[in-house]
């Protein structure tokens, strides 16, 4: 799980980017170690019905929608002819669906286009990236439909896979997720897929500006993640807690 790819981010992104540099090093990593991408739409397709898979299947997405996935992600990307998934927050966007609130620059819908074009599967992140757990009913569906209403409008073809702003979500959130067309839907989890987790809670891995190469490799690898990743699963878990209690005060935890 990638956010901005950039070598001088907003603030607000520094933590959740990566340099181009290090993008690159790591897609490098990836086929070097005989891993190949698929789009979230294949593998959760494959998981599904039985369909068949590389020997060595590998998610590799962008959460959010921002520029430096098009200007230095994307060629990376082609160099390896490796499949991705950009999820974008439709609001966050510039352009005639804009609502303002982005923390950095993000990608226009040319680009977006672009992206498409090239084989990357553009999925769904809401519309104004809130924590959708924490919303009533009406706005819930409002933030999953009209994501997937504007990708359609935009591009021609409506998104079939979506990302949890936050990686939060609920059984309300996931079944409204759902209902709102998408197939499958990816969580956080700092841990790896499994066909277990089923279609609406797939679990990734966190890529950030600290991730060496080193520790790159162990986590595409599968190995020592609950190690790697323990201080955050402990900070998750304490504040689901709060959010389960917050959303449980307004009538929205179900």
């Amino acid at each position: 799980m990638y956010h901005a790819v950039a070598p001088d981010p907003a603030p607000a992104t520094l933590g959740l980017s990566v340099t181009p540099e290090a993008f690159a090093t790591q897609m490098e990593v990836v086929a070097e170690r005989g891993f190949t991408p698929v789009t979230t739409a294949r593998l959760a397709h494959a998981w599904r019905t039985g369909g068949r898979l590389p020997a060595r299947p590998l998610l590799v997405t962008f959460d959010d929608g921002y520029e430096g996935v098009h200007r230095y992600a994307l060629p990376v990307l082609a160099k390896h002819s490796f499949a991705s998934t950009v999820f974008v927050s439709t609001g966050w966007l510039p352009g005639r669906h804009g609502t303002g609130g982005a923390l950095d620059t993000m990608l226009d819908w040319e680009q977006v286009r672009e992206l498409a074009d090239a084989g990357t599967e553009i999925g769904g992140h809401s519309h104004t990236h809130p924590q959708l757990d924490q919303l009533d009913a009406r706005t819930l569906r409002f933030e999953a439909l009209r994501c997937r209403e504007i990708v359609a409008e935009e591009l021609g073809t409506a998104p079939v896979s979506f990302a949890y702003p936050y990686g939060y979500s609920s059984r309300r959130v996931r079944r409204t997720v759902r209902e709102a067309g998408f197939e499958q839907a990816l969580a956080v989890g700092n841990a790896l897929a499994r066909r277990r987790q089923g279609p609406y809670a797939l679990e990734r891995v966190t890529v950030r500006r600290s991730t060496g190469v080193e520790e790159f490799t162990r986590l595409v690898e599968g190995r020592a993640i609950a190690r790697n990743f323990a201080a955050d699963r402990a900070m998750t878990k304490g504040y689901a807690l709060a959010r389960r209690a917050r959303g449980a005060v307004r009538g929205h935890w179900i």
